[in-house]
């Protein structure tokens, strides 16, 4: 079988080109994902390569997932051995084996949002500060910069220059001492320690990048500086590397991603070969070109002409509604009247935000109408509340050391256990300089006098805590995962505690979810099934838990769509202020991020683009008018459809395609209208006018209208008339 066979001849190139460093530009739905698998089948089948000496790095596990799937029918099981995950899958891998050179304990648990906030605002207290003067979120995420730009917390104090980076450096160097008295790794420790482990240990380095004679880095232009680090040690021997990306595509700078380390590679990597992947499968053709048209105006890039062979299609569908109800009612008209028709079903379609908090309006009309949706990153499964309960009772039995666990269950279900004696005891193993779980034993122990202040009865608790846990960790050296799983909640007292509840059932219910999600681990050695368990649900992410196969509507982040596609999209809040974001408004690059966002949206469109704004917009508890946004300007209008759109039987407003030169729209300052006329519209039949008011050069006439009640108008669009 000819490995490239089915590939067009850039594609080829592509998964040909093995030797040296190469950087693959990768247009949306030009098939990057098959370039990859096939360069991989290309390597084992054509040159023989061990797939033990491949790495392939993504950036969701779906992704990864998606690439074995792939591979497997592709090169049956000659890729068994094969480096596949994400970095920080791949980084926690390695850890486990060779960390404890860098004073790592190979049972460390991993540290998700949640925690790492618990941590941090426990770092506050113990350095000295308010944590309700520093928000924890502030410290958090500048904690992160600095470790994606592997800055220790020493070099944080030493390039500091302001009073709140002061701050940040010594809550960052008394959280990293608690991270190491919990035999924990935080997200960005997986990475930094990685990079850290290799320049300390060359021997290490040295057998990595022997093993790894090929590299390949999906989305390279959302990587980091410390990612960025970690590709060139690996790749530091024998400079195959192969990095795929689109900086058109880069929308994680809040993430710290670094756009420079894709416009850059050619200056580290001279020798690079550059390969454009300009064919799109995806999209139609009027898709790319409204895209195309959106992103042109960006300076931070490198130019492609997309181009398909797919039809001409449908062109881009502009929509002004007044408010953001009028916005997701029309959606949900539009995509029942498609559904109606056939063209599609509700799962093709998706409607994408640039804040969640749009999403309240959706799924309201969503329910109000009875058309199946489904939220991407409401509550995620991991971090509902009993979900983390349990899991924090696998951790502290993996690792005791596990401070956040051990205080998030040590008295759920109560035990007599309090908040008092909770701070008494993390003073206890401060001042002893101990783990918490440690000073429990200490606690216990001391069986005539309790060390103070520590009553008698708080004392029994603690003892009859510990002497719990220490009979599920010796219990857990026999038992498979799902039936240890089982002993916890139902020893622990836990499933008469989630059943008490007035939303007991419905938590229960996610309990036994979990419980299915252990099922895979069934089988492995105890303590091998349950530390893979534990790594696995770390590491898993929002759109990893998407199930395309829903008959359902998605209502997702534009940030969160990407790597997605969808026959409909539908992009609401299409209004400055939004998209683009206000705080992009002084920025020049995080414009261009924006647009880029926009871009994104747009290009996971295969059939039909909406792009809906509204004139008058609640949101995050102030009401305010919008202009629309600059990225609509972009679009020429021959590219846009030319009819009116209404946004439905119920509207207090008709939609239509937004006219480009709002300037040159006939101004109606001044009216004829006032409280207490009579007037006629064509939808709502007769009404009374109630109220005028002077808008941005419009007016906003409130008319009572039999069997319609009152609704909001703009006389520009509503096309009233007044009554004799």
């Amino acid at each position: 079988m000819d490995i490239l066979a089915d590939l067009n001849p850039a594609q080829r190139e592509a998964a040909a080109a093995i030797n040296g460093p190469v950087l693959i530009l990768a247009g949306p739905g030009s098939g990057k994902t098959r370039v990859i698998v096939h360069r991989i089948a290309y390597l084992v089948k054509v040159c023989g390569v061990n797939p033990r000496r491949i790495m392939a790095v993504t950036f969701t596990n779906k992704a990864a997932r998606e690439m074995e799937g792939r591979l497997h029918h592709l090169v049956s099981g000659s890729v068994n051995n094969l480096t596949i995950g994400t970095f920080h899958a791949i980084c926690a891998r390695i850890l486990r084996l060779e960390g404890k050179a860098a004073g790592i304990d190979p049972r460390f648990v991993i540290y998700d949002d949640e925690d790492q906030r618990s941590l941090l605002k426990r770092g506050l207290q113990e350095v000295g500060f308010d944590p309700k003067q520093y928000a924890p979120r502030a410290i958090q995420s500048a904690i992160t910069s600095a470790k994606s730009r592997l800055l220790t917390p020493q070099d944080y104090l030493e390039s500091g220059h302001s009073y709140f980076e002061e701050v940040v450096g010594r809550v960052y160097e008394r959280y990293q001492q608690l991270l190491t008295d919990s035999s924990a790794l935080d997200f960005d420790d997986l990475l930094m320690k990685m990079v850290q482990l290799f320049k300390q240990d060359p021997k290490v380095l040295s057998r990595y990048q022997e093993r790894y004679l090929h590299i390949l880095v999906d989305e390279f232009q959302d990587t980091n500086l410390t990612q960025y680090e970690l590709v060139k040690q690996l790749a530091g021997k024998y400079r195959n590397i192969c990095v795929v990306g689109d900086p058109d595509q880069s929308i994680y700078s809040w993430r710290f991603a670094d756009l420079r380390n894709i416009l850059n590679f050619e200056r580290d990597y001279p020798e690079a070969k550059v390969i454009l992947l300009e064919q799109n499968y995806r999209s139609t053709q009027k898709i790319l070109e409204t895209a195309s048209c959106i992103i042109a105006a960006n300076q931070q890039r490198k130019p492609k002409e997309l181009w398909t062979d797919n039809k001409s299609g449908e062109l881009t569908t502009v929509v002004e509604t007044y408010t953001e109800q009028e916005e997701a009612q029309f959606v949900v008209n539009e995509v029942e009247r498609l559904v109606g028709r056939e063209e599609v079903n509700h799962g093709d379609c998706a409607v994408m935000y640039r804040t969640n908090a749009q999403s309240r309006a959706l799924e309201e009309n969503f329910v109000r109408y009875g058309v199946p949706y489904k939220l991407v990153a409401g509550t995620r499964f991991y971090e509902r509340r009993e979900i983390k309960d349990i899991i924090a009772y696998l951790r502290l039995i993996q690792n005791p050391c596990d401070s956040v666990s051990l205080l998030r269950i040590i008295n759920v279900p109560q035990r007599g256990i309090g908040q008092r004696s909770l701070s008494q005891l993390s003073d206890l193993a401060r001042s002893i300089g101990i783990p918490e779980y440690r000073a429990l034993q200490v606690i216990a122990e001391a069986k005539d006098e309790p060390p103070s202040p520590f009553s008698s009865r708080a004392r029994q608790a603690i003892a009859g805590f510990l002497n719990f846990m220490e009979e599920l960790i010796a219990q857990s050296q026999g038992q498979n995962l799902v039936d240890l799983l089982d002993l916890v909640v139902n020893s622990s007292g836990y499933k008469e505690y989630i059943l008490g509840g007035s939303d007991g059932e419905e938590r229960w219910e996610n309990i036994l979810e979990l419980r299915t999600v252990a099922e895979p681990y069934r089988d492995l050695k105890p303590l091998s099934g349950l530390a893979a368990f534990l790594e696995g649900v770390a590491l898993v992410s929002d759109v990893d838990g998407l199930d395309e196969g829903v008959a359902a509507v998605t209502l997702i982040t534009l940030h969160q769509a990407k790597g997605l596609e969808f026959p409909v999209v539908f992009m609401v809040g299409m209004e400055d202020g939004i998209l683009p974001h206000f705080r992009s408004f002084d920025d020049p690059e995080q414009m261009e991020e924006e647009r880029r966002l926009c871009y994104v949206g747009v290009t996971r469109a295969k059939q039909r683009v909406y792009l809906l704004r509204a004139f008058r917009r609640s949101l995050m508890g102030s009401s305010t008018v919008n202009k629309p946004s600059r990225f609509l300007g972009d679009i020429p209008t021959h590219l846009i459809t030319g009819d009116t759109l209404w946004a439905g039987e119920d509207s207090s407003a008709a939609t239509a395609m937004y006219s480009w030169d709002r300037a040159a729209a006939p101004s109606l300052a001044v009216t004829e209208l006032k409280a207490g006329n009579h007037v006629h519209h064509e939808q709502f039949g007769d009404g009374v006018v109630v109220s005028c008011q002077l808008v941005e050069g419009d007016e906003e006439v409130v008319v009572a209208f039999d069997g319609f009640g009152l609704k909001k108008l703009l006389l520009s669009f509503a096309h009233l008339e007044k009554a004799e």
